[in-house]
């Protein structure tokens, strides 16, 4: 993508509204653009962040076995009212009637709605187990929407329903969810922290949310510095195995957010030099809720005694469009975003500082097509905009490795190559750094 064809609206001052990072930070880089209160725009330099968050996340919920749909974002209010959360579930639900005068709403999640499809296909348990999951916009009028797509109003979510025969095998689809969220969040260069959690609206009786340490995060958290440490369970785990000793082993460590934080328990059960005391941000959240919606709403299937029984059923969220803000919080410096490679928007950019010198020219579109050709995502500053200029909204877009084309490099038969996490430059001939991004990227 060469930017001069490119629409990149960065901002050169930081809108006084924004009072978090990465709130900040993706406004300036011309990721988002404020709509209304909670409701963004996501431009394309944004869009192509969340599509490459959005495609890890389906990688392994894949992996571990869910199977993608698609379900609509305006649903029957009458769903709701037979699981008994229409009334229950308060004013962040955006309530609609149509012009018919039948009641809708703008779905917040989608229980409901996922086991009346389950109830309409499935009748038996040899069509068990099945995990059912999709990426899609939701709603919730939050009374105070802030801190950019942190806490809006219109957020992208993954979210997967598993349904089971028995609680055992409800339990081991918890499992799996939980590991498959560890490998997800580690992708994308995070260390995420399981915490036991309150179930709040959705229900049930087991429930983890998923914490990722940042200095700017919005909850105080404690916890185990050993399972911070731990490494996730491995892009080669066997989720068709029994993965209770895979979740005992990390639960079994302290970790907890500050309203389920027992100091008694946190300084009896871990020693002084492994307590850690941080902030985080809530990236994932997974339930486990047994029969809450299935028997209410007669999601039954025929068990091998040939009795019909509900089916248990866990439901598992994660925030996709909350992770792009939640990364930026947890790895930025004074010149803006630093992307860990697996999301970044481009992989790389080529910066001509002389697009008007023939020599410099021909370098770039050398580097650029090879870079191209060999499947690296790559964007070309081909703008006539001074170097500094360019420099600082690249840095700011947080690029992770710029090749830097100029005439003085061209008559020495060298680039620069600026790595944006360390700040390190080397000089190279084009042909080495066209080597060294595709064997460290890839295509």
């Amino acid at each position: 993508m060469r930017l001069s064809r490119y629409f990149l609206p960065a901002l050169r001052e930081t809108p006084s509204e924004a009072q978090i990072v990465s709130h900040q930070l993706m406004l300036r880089a011309g990721m988002i653009k404020q709509n209304g209160a909670g409701i963004y725009t996501w431009l394309p330099l944004g869009l192509r962040v969340l599509q490459k968050i959005e495609a890890i996340v389906r990688e392994e919920q894949e992996r571990a076995g869910a199977v993608e749909l698609l379900m609509p974002t305006i649903q029957q209010a009458e769903l709701w009212r037979e699981s008994g959360r229409y009334e229950a579930y308060g004013k962040e639900m955006l309530r609609i009637v149509d012009r018919h005068e039948r009641e809708m709403l703008f779905g917040p999640t989608n229980e409901e709605l996922i086991t009346d499809v389950f109830r309409s296909f499935v009748k038996s348990y040899k069509q068990l187990p099945l995990n059912l999951y999709h990426i899609q916009w939701k709603f919730r009028d939050e009374i105070r929407p802030r801190f950019g797509v942190m806490r809006g109003r219109e957020f992208l979510m993954k979210d997967a329903y598993s349904f089971d025969l028995t609680p055992d095998a409800a339990r081991q689809a918890y499992y799996r969810m939980f590991c498959a969220y560890l490998n997800t969040f580690s992708r994308m260069g995070l260390k995420a922290v399981p915490m036991r959690a309150d179930t709040g609206p959705i229900g049930g009786d087991l429930s983890h949310e998923f914490i990722i340490l940042a200095d700017t995060g919005e909850s105080a958290v404690f916890c185990d510095r050993e399972l911070v440490d731990m490494a996730p369970p491995g892009l080669d785990l066997d989720f068709q195995s029994d993965l209770k000793p895979e979740f005992d082993r990390r639960t079994a460590l302290y970790a907890a957010t500050e309203e389920m934080h027992d100091p008694a328990r946190f300084e009896r059960e871990v020693p002084e030099e492994r307590r850690l005391a941080a902030r985080g941000i809530e990236v994932g959240h997974i339930f486990y809720f047994g029969t809450k919606y299935s028997a209410p709403m007669k999601a039954h299937v025929t068990g091998p005694d040939g009795k019909d029984a509900p089916v248990e059923m866990g439901s598992y969220g994660v925030g996709v469009s909350r992770l792009a803000a939640a990364i930026i919080e947890a790895s930025h410096d004074e010149r803006g975003i630093i992307w860990p490679a697996a999301v970044a928007p481009f992989s790389a950019a080529v910066v001509s500082l002389r697009p008007d010198d023939a020599s410099v020219s021909t370098v770039c579109e050398s580097v650029y097509g090879a870079l191209l050709k060999a499947g690296v995502d790559v964007l070309y500053d081909d703008t006539p905009e001074r170097p500094g200029a360019k420099f600082s909204t690249l840095e700011l877009a947080g690029i992770p490795t710029l090749v830097v084309v100029g005439p003085k490099g061209v008559k020495a038969g060298v680039v620069e190559v600026r790595d944006r996490a360390t700040g390190a430059v080397v000089e190279m001939s084009a042909e080495a750094a066209i080597q060294k991004l595709v064997g460290t990227i890839g295509g």
